[in-house]
């Protein structure tokens, strides 16, 4: 049996490439994976924390927050597509000129 620190340190450092992703990148498509990580690194949280506790409540929720990152990523796919259209490339910095 694998103690649930191992999970949580490796959540952790999941977590973290995620946010050094999302803080350093201007390409939105790193910004998607970035995000993801970091919806990856909270489902195995909630599995470690299911496993250890011994109850399916941290599964059932790992599968809801699964299928929200599909949903993220059907939206954060057409926002790119709409952002590649408009400004010929994927640099978030691009996008503050579409204010109003």
């Amino acid at each position: 049996m694998v103690p649930a620190q191992y999970y949580l340190v490796l959540s952790a450092a999941v977590f973290c490439i995620g946010i050094f992703g999302l803080l350093t990148r201007r390409n939105a498509l790193l910004f998607l994976m970035s995000v993801e990580l970091m919806l990856n690194a909270a489902n195995i949280n909630l599995v470690a924390f299911s496993y250890y506790w011994g109850n399916v409540t941290g599964q059932t929720f790992g599968l809801f927050t699964m299928a929200l990152a599909a949903a993220e990523v059907a939206v954060g796919i057409s926002i790119i597509l709409v952002l590649y259209r408009n400004f010929d490339g994927v640099d978030v910095t691009n996008a503050t000129t579409m204010r109003w």
